[in-house]
């Protein structure tokens, strides 16, 4: 996610053929067969939520096939030029890869906004505010980086980040606001959210990096540590970042095939656009009550038909 997350592109690699036959509603009749959508499924549960609904109304909806793939968020940009990927589904940002694939090599196009408005911070558990009142000013976070120290922080306090895929400023935010601390990553969005619950639980310290949607804010509380305010361009040169992260219109990456030839599947994608609850819900019931990818789109799906019907292109 950061100077975006990197993020894992969804991938639409599609044979289409023209739209055809009319459908009842999601989970009655199966339309016709029509071509094969390929989605690749990038490492958090938020773009997971956005793919299995996406999915599910493509398959049961309109009538293609989808087979998902997992890949990393630049490997999947990589894909517009191979023809591989076809569609992502939750970009946060990444102007770099827009300048490369899109204006430099013109492989794919821009498809509109998901809907959703990302947030990339740093946090602690509230408890932490209450017994420290400062700690939410970074300036403060020296005095309390013994709090945070680990086995891994090597004699400094602890910064927990995500995956290291997840392509990020906190390194350089550590050295540039000269923190004495050490970015610890943790592996995966699983692993620092079990860091997080266990931070509240337990009422153990921890400094992390954390974003939104994401469905764990609606269960437990965890406060925003201020940066220094986020101005445009002050994260140009990746080395050099000393501020916060902007705030993110989460949007869709198309190839320019796709766009030019995918019919309806394309339109679909352009026209998907929901809310950060509508994501969390989804993305709680794939992690929380043990739901397929199926399972929780099925049933999202069916409670939110005045959402998703106006996404269906006419005559699909």
């Amino acid at each position: 996610m950061r100077t975006l997350r990197t993020v894992a592109t969804a991938a639409l690699i599609v044979s289409l053929t023209a739209c055809g036959g009319a459908t009842s509603g999601a989970g009655e009749d199966k339309p016709a067969a029509k071509g094969t959508v390929n989605l690749a499924i990038n490492p958090w549960v938020g773009y997971e939520a956005n793919a299995a609904v996406i999915a599910y109304l493509l398959e049961k909806e309109m009538g293609y096939t989808v087979e998902k793939k997992e890949l990393k968020e630049e490997i999947a940009w990589q894909g517009f030029e191979s023809g591989e990927v076809d569609a992502i589904v939750e970009n946060w940002g990444h102007p770099d890869l827009k300048k490369t694939y899109i204006e430099d090599k013109k492989v794919a196009v821009e498809a509109g906004p998901t809907g959703n408005e990302g947030v990339i911070g740093w946090y602690v558990p509230e408890w932490m505010t209450q017994q420290y009142p400062d700690i939410t000013d970074y300036k403060n976070l020296n005095k309390y980086a013994g709090l945070f120290k680990t086995s891994e922080s090597k004699g400094k306090g602890q910064f927990l980040a995500g995956d290291p895929s997840f392509v990020t400023n906190d390194e350089a935010l550590v050295t540039n606001l000269k923190l004495n601390y050490t970015v610890v990553y943790s592996g995966s969005e699983a692993a620092i959210i079990k860091a997080a619950q266990q931070a509240t639980a337990q009422k153990k310290p921890l400094l992390f990096y954390f974003y939104e949607p994401q469905w764990l804010f609606a269960k437990e509380k965890y406060v925003r540590v201020k940066l220094p305010a986020y101005t445009e361009g002050c994260d140009a040169d990746p080395k050099k970042v000393a501020c916060d992260y902007p705030d993110y219109k989460l949007d869709k990456i198309v190839s320019k095939k796709f766009a030019d030839t995918g019919g309806p599947a394309y339109q679909f994608v352009k026209n998907f656009s929901w809310s950060n609850d509508d994501q969390n819900i989804v993305s709680d019931y794939l992690t929380n009550q043990n739901m397929s990818a199926d399972q929780a789109a099925e049933k999202w799906v069916n409670e939110h038909e005045a959402t998703w019907k106006p996404w269906i292109p006419a005559g699909s």
